[in-house]
């Protein structure tokens, strides 16, 4: 039977902490081993200990420093005879915080060399441009695409003066083909700014045209192009 006397509180959670790291041997661990046995208080620190460090150890291999370390700590210190047996766990515990260190160093860097980069952000999209001009025709006209925000602007450069009585109503044509899209009325004076709603926006690509046709007030009564196209152009890449 052991005749050591209690241990204080604090000794009592150094040797839990000894034994979840696994730094005891022969009588210590046995007696520790039996202490846990029968104690539950002193069952829950070790218990304690072991969720905190256990898994943190398990990851990696332990790299203990050499021996010549710890013989100078033990050196230094130079404790009193009746307080041998606490240095002797105190320095095991402090082997056991250097051997979690180091484990819980080495898994950080693992994970910072593992861990895949993030993707790159995706490339925005590029602005579309659109040159609208009739062969032989004085009209001409720009139009700019954000498929970001889904705005177009469509800006007449020259030869597009007002026409009393009808209206210039701006078309997308499909990169597909297909029917014409009223996109709608556009001043020959001042810029014309557009929302693209969906699913159109979809359509208006490299590819695509514009097209500006002569139509009633209120544009085409029918959802095509019933008067001349004066100026049309396709989608580009700025």
């Amino acid at each position: 039977m052991s005749t050591r006397p209690p241990l204080s509180p604090e000794d009592r959670d150094v040797l839990a902490a000894e034994l979840a790291l696994g730094l005891l041997d022969g009588d210590d661990h046995a007696e520790a081993a039996a202490l846990a046995g029968r104690d539950p208080e002193f069952r829950a620190a070790v218990a304690g200990w072991t969720a905190r460090l256990a898994p943190m150890l398990d990851e990696v291999h332990e790299t203990a420093p050499p021996d010549r370390v710890w013989s100078r700590i033990e050196a230094r210190i130079a404790p009193p005879p009746s307080n041998v047996v606490q240095l002797r766990r105190r320095v095991n515990l402090w082997r056991g915080y250097s051997l979690a260190a180091t484990a819980i160093a080495a898994s950080l860097a693992l994970v910072l060399v593992t861990r895949p980069s993030p993707p790159p952000p995706p490339a925005a999209p590029q602005t579309l441009v659109a040159m609208m001009q009739s062969e032989g025709g004085p009209a001409r006209l720009v139009a700019t695409y954000d498929p970001q925000t889904r705005r177009l602007i469509v800006q007449a450069a020259a030869g597009m003066a007002p026409a009393p009585g009808h209206a210039h109503e701006l078309w997308l044509i499909p990169a597909a083909g297909g029917k014409p899209h009223p996109m709608g009325i556009v001043s020959a004076t001042a810029p014309n700014k557009m929302d693209v709603p969906m699913p159109m926006a979809s359509d208006v690509r490299e590819g695509a045209a514009f097209a500006v046709s002569v139509e009633p007030p209120s544009g085409s009564p029918t959802g095509l192009p019933t008067g001349p196209v004066i100026a049309q152009g396709k989608l580009t890449r700025a």
